[in-house]
């Protein structure tokens, strides 16, 4: 039996929001910096974290590439009543664009140009984290995660992750609890790397599909043959996606054999 529903979604909110002020306070933090796209993800970490700190102590991050719209990252902040004095814009268009450049990488190489974008929002995030003495607030679920779909000390860097421990499926319940505008749980999930782009376009299969696959080879540690509730063709797609992106959870790769002191001499 495949379940992915929140059994409570109110005690899941409140060890959310526990576990954020248990972590800010035991790094002698006060503040925290997020970067708000305006999807579901950072929306519902944004919340969460505005109720564990309090919404003069948060400071968003919007982070356009060119002219990319952040008209709904600004409605959710406003939503959560965070003063636009703690607001920061820092467009990156022109930083990625010098520096994709500088390394020879073709307008229509969307994947290398993605991984660029993705790298100059952490350093935004984190050069505004040292400025403020803040940490970090990353918005990756448990399906991104497992997928691979994150670029590796880019989207995927933080200091603390809220929502890790949460399926997409699951993150979209929460924001229905927290009562966030429709607008954020009907919008195509997309990491807005380049005009149009969504997640599950790239992919080749929705979150609702992956999640099914993905609790059932994961957490209830199923062969392929075994998973249920999803044609099988998608199910292969999924798995593909884990094997090929599995090295995202295993690098860097350490040499962890003990080295005789005297052949270093």
């Amino acid at each position: 039996m495949v379940n992915l529903q929140l059994q409570d979604p109110t005690k899941t909110k409140a060890l959310l929001v526990s576990f954020l002020k248990d972590t800010y306070a035991k790094a002698d933090k006060t503040q925290a910096v997020v970067a708000v796209s305006g999807g579901i993800d950072s929306a519902v970490s944004l919340t969460l974290l505005t109720e564990a700190l309090g919404e003069d102590r948060v400071f968003p991050a919007f982070l356009p590439y060119h002219d990319q719209d952040m008209t709904d990252a600004r409605q959710v902040t406003r939503w959560n009543k965070i003063p636009e004095s703690n607001w920061h814009e820092i467009p990156i268009g022109q930083s990625v664009d010098q520096l994709a450049h500088n390394l020879l990488i073709d307008a229509d190489d969307l994947v290398r140009l993605g991984n660029v974008m993705a790298r100059m929002r952490m350093i935004a995030v984190f050069d505004l984290a040292k400025k403020l003495n803040a940490l970090v607030c990353g918005t990756e679920n448990k399906s991104e995660h497992y997928l691979g779909y994150f670029t590796r000390y880019g989207d995927g860097a933080s200091d603390v992750e809220p929502i890790l421990s949460l399926y997409k499926t699951q993150v979209r319940q929460l924001a229905e609890h927290l009562q966030l505008p429709d607008k954020f749980l009907e919008k195509p999930p997309s990491a807005g790397l380049w005009q149009n782009q969504t997640d599950e376009q790239e992919l080749g299969f929705s979150y609702e599909e992956a999640d099914l696959v993905l609790v059932q080879l994961t957490d209830q540690k199923k062969q392929l043959s075994e998973v249920t509730g999803v044609d099988q063709q998608v199910a292969k797609r999924v798995t593909l996606r884990l094997e090929s992106t599995r090295f995202k959870h295993q690098v860097p790769y350490v040499f962890t054999r003990q080295i005789n002191r005297q052949s270093l001499h």
